[in-house]
């Protein structure tokens, strides 16, 4: 176990830093929650779906000893507050933070009604409010952390294909990005986005072949994106060599969108 993937306890002794990694069930959460496990992190796995959390836990750590399956729904607050107090009893409170959870709707924006516009920002932005609220503390009385949220070129260009909802709360991701790097830069917490175009997940699947199709025509390397790809870049950012950046947004859409 590496320095880098090591915190101190209460005891003084060294011990496996933890993660918590939202939407791990599948897709980029999942190959996400794999490569941290990967690199020595104690995961744990948060999805509203239960059987594929636990399924992925199973296949990471058998003994379930470095991964832990937790389901809940990131909408709701007390779930998201039962969870971390989970991760804290069963190890410790999490060092790395992945608010990666979302929510799609596609459809036209005259379409959208109000409770559905809540639920996505609830899923989508709150949930990082809240979450992030939740675990810093602890890592800022510990003088480490990190935390990367999932944005989306959606939120960057205001594109509508996954509802204008989840552009709007992908847009304020990265806004409340900014306001907690500022917050929590002092303390040796970094907080950073990635925002991926369009990404081989079951979510972008369930687009439809032709919307899919569009998508890769369109993207200058000729290719959707791979969940191992931006499990690198998160991978990074919360490592140690990364304490120099913060508030940052990190381009990952095969050259669709440069600046």
């Amino acid at each position: 176990m590496s320095a880098a993937t090591t915190d101190t306890g209460a005891g003084g002794g060294a011990q496996p830093r933890v993660a918590l990694v939202t939407g791990a069930g599948r897709g980029i959460g999942a190959a996400v929650a794999g490569r941290l496990h990967r690199l020595g992190l104690r995961v744990a796995l948060l999805d509203r779906d239960e059987d594929a959390v636990t399924a992925l836990a199973d296949e990471l750590d058998p003994g379930r000893s470095t991964a832990l399956a937790l389901a809940a729904d990131v909408g709701d607050v007390a779930a998201l507050e039962d969870a971390v107090r989970t991760v804290s009893g069963v190890w410790h409170a999490p060092g790395v933070l992945v608010n990666n959870a979302a929510r799609t709707v596609p459809g036209s924006v005259w379409d959208i009604g109000l409770d559905e516009w809540d639920a996505v920002l609830a899923t989508n932005l709150r949930s990082v409010f809240a979450l992030t609220r939740l675990c810093a503390p602890a890592m800022r009385e510990r003088g480490w952390g990190r935390v990367v949220n999932l944005a989306s070129l959606a939120g960057q260009q205001g594109g509508t294909l996954a509802g204008a909802h989840y552009s709007a709360s992908k847009a304020g991701v990265l806004v409340l990005t900014k306001v907690f790097a500022r917050e929590l830069a002092p303390y040796g917490v970094t907080v950073n986005a990635v925002a991926p175009a369009a990404v081989e997940t079951p979510a972008v699947a369930e687009l439809g072949a032709a919307a899919v199709s569009v998508m890769a025509a369109g993207i200058p390397v000729g290719r959707l994106g791979r969940p191992a790809e931006v499990a690198a870049l998160v991978a990074h950012l919360v490592g140690e060599e990364a304490g120099y950046v913060t508030g940052a947004t990190f381009d990952i859409n095969g050259g669709v969108h440069l600046r």
